[in-house]
């Protein structure tokens, strides 16, 4: 472990001890996409419990990227607002763009930029057209936390004319998600570059007062290409799997295009040279890989395990967590879940990216180069598995790195201390 992450540890708990409950008798309004099963859901469960722990009232408001019904209705909320119970928010609001904003001019300046590939500028028409969510008048708001760049036309409606301190966590450059996520759609010419939807992300976010970033290189970047903006590093808060105490072997992944190119590598060039090593694959990334590559998913059928209710029974049972990242931008939320749960870990180095940390200094986490070493690496990890010899989960290194930089608790000494100029004002 890099002595950078327990020295700002320290930092963060001093500035903590000092600051108190800044946020007390104020009212946070969180502000994020109706996203659940996601890496970005469980980001917005920990900020909530984190304003919730600094004293303040939060509202959870989540704006839907499509359009649709009026929630709770339509094809998405009901999923969304079942599967979101655990929030934790003390009031929830919900909007999106309805059906009617069709008559406006959303077939111009967003659907026709959507089919050249231009998913930056489709979201923010979006969210130019969600309403004021039902209720939300009655409502006083103190302080706002908004998640991704195109929300902020939304976040300005609830604002109302009121000049409200706004923090934008970004998660990450979104166009180059959009880049990795056109590789896999159909879009007509001419396709939209990576540079014009940077400019798009860029403008939004010039208006928050602050932005947050969630790993170093995102950090780096977004000062260089906003160097006139407030910036701050704080680490997502991740909330902890349970300890790993098990035998089984296993990778959880979510659906979207980095997870499926890094399982893509992992099923077939890696696999074919692991005997019949075992491992069971968990998360809904079992679509993806069915819908972009059938005949794949067809060869490899018995290791999925699809979306379970409680991931948590599958992070306690296990004994090794493969990490066999090839491909993503950003900082790997499943990677964070993995250092948690405290078990031993076969990893590429790209599941490490953004941390502030070394990771062949983690003693429980071996690192492959290649698809051969992988192979290998998880035979002998299954091995250990198999016969329980491993060291216990809540000492190890991967576990005190979590609690160091990646916890509620982490987060909201390092959010409190982003955040007390802003919180003065208000």
């Amino acid at each position: 472990m890099t002595r950078d992450i327990s020295t700002s540890a320290t930092r963060r708990g001093e500035t903590m001890a000092a600051g108190g409950r800044p946020f007390a008798g104020k009212t946070v309004a969180v502000v994020h996409a109706a996203w659940h099963s996601c890496g970005s859901y469980q980001v917005n469960v920990s900020q909530i419990a984190a304003y919730k722990a600094l004293g303040a009232r939060v509202l959870s408001v989540a704006m839907m990227d499509d359009i649709g019904r009026s929630p709770p209705h339509g094809a998405r909320w009901p999923a969304y607002i079942e599967a979101s119970r655990d929030i934790g928010a003390d009031r929830r609001f919900f909007s999106g763009a309805p059906f009617a904003a069709l008559a406006s001019r959303l077939l111009v300046d967003g659907w026709w930029r959507l089919i050249h590939g231009d998913q930056a500028s489709w979201l923010i028409e979006l969210a130019k057209r969600a309403p004021l969510p039902e209720g939300f008048d009655g409502e006083t708001i103190d302080f706002i936390h908004a998640n991704h760049y195109f929300t902020l036309p939304f976040v300005e409606r609830l604002q109302r004319g009121r000049k409200v301190p706004v923090v934008l966590e970004t998660q990450d450059i979104q166009a180059r998600q959009y880049v990795l996520r056109n590789k896999g759609g159909f879009f007509i010419p001419p396709y939209a570059t990576y540079d014009d939807m940077l400019e798009v992300e860029l403008s939004w976010m010039r208006r928050a007062d602050l932005c947050a970033h969630l790993n170093e290189e995102e950090h780096r970047d977004f000062q260089e290409l906003l160097p006139q903006s407030r910036h701050a590093l704080i680490y997502p808060a991740v909330p902890s799997a349970p300890l790993a105490r098990g035998r089984d072997v296993i990778i959880v992944a979510s659906d979207n295009y980095g997870n499926y190119m890094s399982l893509r590598w992992f099923l077939q060039e890696v696999v074919p040279l692991a005997g019949d090593a075992r491992v069971a694959i968990y998360g809904n990334i079992d679509g993806g890989v069915k819908r972009r590559d059938p005949a794949l998913y067809e060869s490899h059928r018995s290791l999925f395990r699809g979306r379970v209710e409680d991931i948590g029974a599958v992070y306690a049972n296990a004994g090794c967590v493969l990490l066999p990242t090839v491909e993503g931008h950003g900082l790997s939320i499943k990677a964070v879940e993995a250092l948690s749960c405290g078990a031993p870990l076969v990893a590429t180095p790209l599941a490490f990216r953004g941390m502030q940390v070394d990771p062949a200094q983690l003693r429980n986490v071996a690192l492959a180069e290649d698809a051969r070493q992988f192979a290998a690496l998880w035979r002998e990890a299954e091995a250990r598995a198999e016969s329980g010899d491993h060291a216990d989960p809540a000492r190890s290194d991967t576990r005190r790195l979590y609690e160091d930089a990646f916890s509620p608790e982490a987060y909201a000494r390092t959010l409190a201390t982003a955040a007390e100029a802003l919180a003065a004002r208000v």
